[in-house]
């Protein structure tokens, strides 16, 4: 699926959230099978769910204001989070004697984008179960008030991922965007100008996946396929360097494995930093004597110069902020705010329409690889020598390999069945923060997402 897009289209409309009791009730129902049939996921399990039943407890009697932040290691998260308030509080609940109103849900903030790769139907469901939309690359103020609403007097509590995308690590938690903490002291603004006295937390929600069984033949077979995919031949593992290890050990396994999947990162590398020399003029380093860190880096960072330099875009922040940038760049090309009725267009004006959105689409294509690569480290499976490590980086291999065939990278292979660890994190208290807001809006901004990235990581086991 290469996803390209060759015609002008009107403006993005917005989703407006509109809670449905029974299309919520399907979901909640259904989720059970959702998860046998169309996930690895075999069992749930959650820590620390009593805090979250006095969370409820106290948001129900309008005491508190809340916002779930997960983490978001995997495109299965939500429906984990699901399983979580729709049938781990309840239950938990029950089990404490707290009587909690039904339903136990939760509205939820999702990138608007995704409907528009995974379907309109998408859209209209998140709608159904109360989620809002958000533009990630530029300003949404629709999106925003829409948020910041649902934060204030939504029934439910607020949930958002507040690394902003899948990065495809267990282990890894992403950079935080800052949205997360701004709205939360907007929630805080909001309720002091009507005198109302709830508290405003934001709740941390760690999330881990685990393997059943250790999935070393699935893993092994991907990587033969990707070697294949690379043009790159087998391994030849009668050299002195695997000589000394054991036949049967799992050890020699995993040398073997990792050697292969170096190799494999070293040569896909290696075909990229030509194809941006060679086609795009590009400039890279010699590769002799550059770890794979560092070569990467550099990569990343030309891809993404080679779209900027098509919107006219400065290089500026981290590599997930150039990539919301181009992506807002990109939309603004294809999704016309600009043009009234893009239907009254003459012949040729439709032409050119689309030549700009197509040309949009392909340079945004730059952007889509740099998202697949810009969680991975070099180190990752070095550091640590797991099969959910080993796992996790041959799946980010296969998503790039995936997207440059002009596949769907999100039809992943499954590599065997999974068990899943939530934990429910401490809450931290934005309303205590709310002098050093208005002390300093950009430093307790700050301050509170630095707050929320250590207590995510210090949930990762």
């Amino acid at each position: 699926m290469t996803n390209i897009i060759t015609q002008a289209q009107p403006p993005l409309k917005f989703i407006p959230p509109a809670f449905n009791p029974l299309i919520w009730k399907f979901c909640q129902q259904g989720l059970p099978l959702w998860l046998k049939f169309r996930t690895n996921i075999t069992n749930i399990q959650a820590e620390n769910v009593s805090l979250l039943v006095e969370l409820y407890r106290q948001f129900q009697e309008h005491k508190i204001r809340f916002l779930m932040a997960f983490r978001h290691p995997n495109t299965d998260d939500p429906y984990c989070l699901g399983d979580l308030v729709w049938r781990q509080l309840p239950r938990v609940a029950k089990q404490q004697g707290v009587s909690l109103q039904s339903p136990t849900h939760f509205h939820f903030i999702y990138d608007r984008g995704i409907p528009l790769w995974a379907g309109k139907w998408i859209g209209w469901l998140y709608s159904q179960l109360g989620g809002t939309p958000i533009l990630r690359g530029g300003f949404d103020r629709q999106g925003l008030r829409s948020a910041r609403e649902l934060f204030v007097n939504g029934r439910f509590p607020l949930a958002a991922a507040p690394e902003g995308a899948t990065n495809g690590h267990n282990e890894i938690v992403s950079p935080l965007e800052p949205g997360i903490s701004q709205l939360a002291f907007w929630c805080v603004e909001d309720l002091l100008k009507e005198a109302r006295s709830e508290q405003v937390f934001i709740v941390p929600i760690g999330i881990q996946y685990y393997y059943i069984e250790e999935p070393w033949d699935a893993v092994e077979n991907l990587l033969t396929q990707l070697e294949v995919d690379s043009g790159l031949p087998p391994l030849d593992t009668n050299t002195p360097e695997f000589k000394n290890i054991s036949e049967e050990s799992n050890r020699q396994r995993f040398h073997i494995l990792y050697r292969r999947l170096i190799r494999l990162g070293n040569h896909l590398l290696t075909i990229m930093e030509n194809f941006y020399i060679q086609f795009y003029h590009q400039k890279l380093p010699h590769t002799d004597n550059i770890d794979i860190a560092t070569r990467l880096s550099a990569l990343l960072d030309v891809a993404l110069r080679v779209a900027e330099q098509y919107f006219d875009l400065q290089p500026k922040g981290s590599l997930i902020d150039r990539c919301r940038r181009l992506e807002q760049a990109g939309w603004e090309r294809i999704y016309r705010e600009d043009i009234k009725d893009i239907e009254a267009l003459s012949p040729l004006e439709r032409g050119l329409a689309d030549r700009i959105a197509e040309e949009a689409s392909l340079r945004m294509w730059h952007m889509r690889l740099v998202e697949s690569f810009v969680a991975v480290t070099g180190r990752y499976v070095q550091e640590k020598q797991t099969v959910e490590r080993f796992a996790e980086t041959t799946l980010l291999l296969s998503d790039v390999i995936t997207r440059i065939k002009g596949g769907n990278p999100f039809q992943r292979p499954k590599l065997g069945k999974q068990r899943v660890q939530m934990i429910v994190g401490e809450p931290i208290s934005v309303s205590d923060r709310w002098d050093a807001y208005k002390s300093s809006r950009r430093s307790a901004i700050a301050t509170l997402t630095k707050d929320l990235q250590t207590s995510l990581e210090s949930m990762i086991r």
